[in-house]
């Protein structure tokens, strides 16, 4: 099978190194242009065969659009009309219901199957030159699947994710994708970034241990790619912002009123959430 991978950062990067590491596909790379640094740096490691340009993505049989949300919706819009009628187009946006309504009817008029796709893993960096063949090892992949999709094609989807390594495959509504979302990974993004403006994190070094780490290491973000993906989620993160507001303000209270046993009921309800969430995952 010959995979096209448009977008060659961390997640595209990744996809393509993985492609090769872990199966016989042809992989062709898409960059900014022939000559885009990460496509030179693409080539020099095998990590794709051929560099073409979106008028040659009729050569793919499964194409991977890896791109910022809006920077999807664009370029598959713009480019449509090249991919081949049959062949699959998946994206890899960390946001679902808006770049599927927007792009799906128009591929599908192309005898386009598009399958909306986003893989659980990243890293603190971004560009290709922090990508990884086992980036995505072990992590959950989401497909948002249309009801025209055929069976074909999600099992085509389905096995290149367990070739690439990925440990588990979702499948869910573009909705109900967005609505998780917001609370596993958008909520988190925005709790570390509120985190990390306390002004006594001037004086953090020899204070802090895992604690402060694991809840500002998201805070190191990309700016104009979490700004779009908020935004493209809006109503589901208000949700979870509101909601960890109305819960701060309880543990507020009880420290301000020296509450003591409203203090420790917050915190043994939190332990008990956590550790139902630790056994329902070692369940599955």
């Amino acid at each position: 099978m010959k995979i096209a991978v448009v977008g060659l950062g961390l997640i595209g990067g990744s996809f393509c190194k993985a492609i090769k590491a872990y199966t016989s596909h042809t992989c062709l790379g898409v960059g900014r242009d022939l000559n885009s640094k990460s496509v030179q740096m693409a080539l020099h490691d095998d990590a794709i065969d051929k560099a073409i340009i979106p008028e040659e993505l009729g050569e793919a049989d499964l194409s991977i659009i890896c791109l910022h949300p809006q920077g999807i919706i664009k370029f598959l819009k713009e480019n449509a009309q090249y991919f081949r009628p049959g062949s699959i187009v998946i994206d890899a946006g960390g946001v679902k219901e808006s770049i599927v309504t927007e792009v799906d009817d128009l591929l599908r008029e192309k005898g386009v199957i598009f399958i909306g796709c986003h893989p659980m893993a990243g890293r603190e960096f971004s560009g290709y030159a922090y990508s990884l063949p086992d980036l995505y090892k072990g992590a959950s992949i989401i497909f948002t699947p249309s009801d025209y999709v055929p069976d074909e094609a999600k099992k085509v989807v389905e096995q290149l994710a367990r070739d690439l390594k990925f440990g588990r495959v979702v499948y869910t509504t573009p909705q109900e994708h967005d609505q998780n979302i917001a609370f596993t990974s958008q909520l988190a993004h925005v709790v570390s970034s509120a985190y990390i403006k306390s002004p006594t994190m001037r004086n953090e070094s020899g204070f802090s241990a895992g604690s402060f780490k694991d809840l500002t290491r998201v805070a190191k973000l990309n700016e104009d790619m979490w700004t779009e993906l908020f935004l493209m989620n809006q109503k589901a993160l208000l949700y979870e912002v509101d909601t960890i507001i109305h819960s701060l303000q309880e543990y507020r209270d009880a420290l301000a009123g020296a509450d003591e046993e409203g203090l420790r009921s917050l915190l043994r309800d939190g332990r008990i959430l956590k550790e139902w969430s630790l056994a329902h995952s070692i369940q599955e």
